[in-house]
């Protein structure tokens, strides 16, 4: 148990260095091509890493941005947020914390196919999930009490989601409709049959004067 736990120690002190996280990057790599099932993976925790995925979406590694794409592919394949709100990198050996500011996901580009309940909005991410909202990848929109802004996101996999970028949102904006929703009146949009409500109708009202 004591030399177990020393290795994981190992493994984690060794990720500061160059040479750790390659190590790092040839497990998550093994994990296979595509999100990995990292639902089904249970290693025990080795710590924390000095990684963090910045609220525009740019991965961070000692401090440092992680400018190779295929590598944030590769890292991004491995991540799961639990239930303790936390997101990690895991692998089927080990499993790191790292920091996310916001989403660890940024939607770049969306495509309306369809109109009324047959309507479905399709999201890329910066990353390249490719995901339809719907009812099990729903959208929730978030209000900035500070700014009167809003914030949508989109449910990628897992607990994993991704920010809509502002081009996207006034894009999603632009498919919205007032649609009665429990006697209320609410500014939504609709895909694969599932409406999402982003505010009452009144309130986007108010802003709009």
């Amino acid at each position: 148990m004591t030399e177990d736990a020393g290795r994981r120690q190992q493994s984690l002190a060794s990720a500061t260095e160059a040479r750790g996280l390659e190590a790092l990057i040839s497990r998550a790599a093994r994990a296979g091509k595509g999100p990995a099932p990292v639902d089904r993976w249970n290693p025990d925790f080795c710590g924390d890493l000095d990684m963090e995925i910045k609220a525009d979406g740019t991965w961070f590694y000692l401090g440092t941005p992680i400018g190779r794409m295929p590598l944030v592919q590769l890292f991004s394949s491995v991540l799961r947020k639990d239930a303790d709100g936390r997101t990690y990198l895991v692998t089927p050996v080990e499993k790191v914390g790292i920091r996310v500011a916001d989403a660890p996901f940024i939607a770049v580009e969306m495509d309306v196919a369809g109109s009324g309940d047959a309507q479905v909005i399709t999201f890329r991410t910066n990353v390249g999930d490719v995901v339809e909202a719907g009812p099990e990848r729903p959208l929730r929109f978030v209000n900035e009490d500070e700014t009167g802004g809003l914030k949508p996101y989109v449910l990628v996999r897992g607990r994993l989601e991704a920010l809509l970028a502002r081009p996207v949102m006034y894009e999603l904006v632009g498919h919205g409709e007032e649609i009665e929703i429990d006697g209320k009146t609410m500014f939504a949009v609709r895909s694969n049959g599932t409406v999402f409500p982003i505010m009452p109708a009144d309130q986007l009202q108010r802003l709009s004067t």
